[in-house]
């Protein structure tokens, strides 16, 4: 008996980043909010509030290395970046709902190719949504 193999890492690695992209989005965005926060802890008068004192002892320890310059720079890049990545997933997600409502077969014809644009943005399961529709409607490929 042969076992099936195993896709290959990037393979599995890309399947995995298109079905969790909504969780991964906020996840960056989540981030970016946080370098950003201590980056504002450290050179606004909030260094002086408490948590941030001892986070300060961390990210610059006496005689070492301030990587509190690192979340000034990092953090508002990784915010705009989380921001266009929470964005562009929840409009697609809501236009490919709004594309997939239709039961006229004249009107998901014209919308294809946008519906096809927007799988791009969404997970695995939209495909398997649109190719179910596409079933539903005998749409031929």
């Amino acid at each position: 008996m042969s076992t099936p193999e195993k896709a290959p890492l990037t393979q599995r690695l890309r399947y995995g980043m298109r079905t969790y992209r909504a969780g991964i989005s906020v996840f960056v965005l989540a981030v970016g909010v946080l370098l950003t926060i201590l980056a504002a802890g450290a050179y606004t008068p909030l260094q002086n509030v408490p948590p941030f004192p001892s986070i300060d002892n961390v990210t610059h320890p006496p005689g070492g290395t301030d990587y509190n310059l690192l979340f000034v720079i990092v953090g508002p890049i990784v915010v705009v970046v989380g921001m266009y990545m929470v964005g562009s997933y929840f409009l697609a997600r809501r236009r490919f709902e709004h594309l997939m409502l239709t039961k006229s077969k004249a009107e998901f014809l014209r919308n294809i190719p946008e519906i096809e644009d927007l799988l791009w943005d969404l997970t695995p399961r939209d495909e398997q949504r649109y190719e179910d529709k596409r079933a539903e409607l005998r749409v031929r490929r």
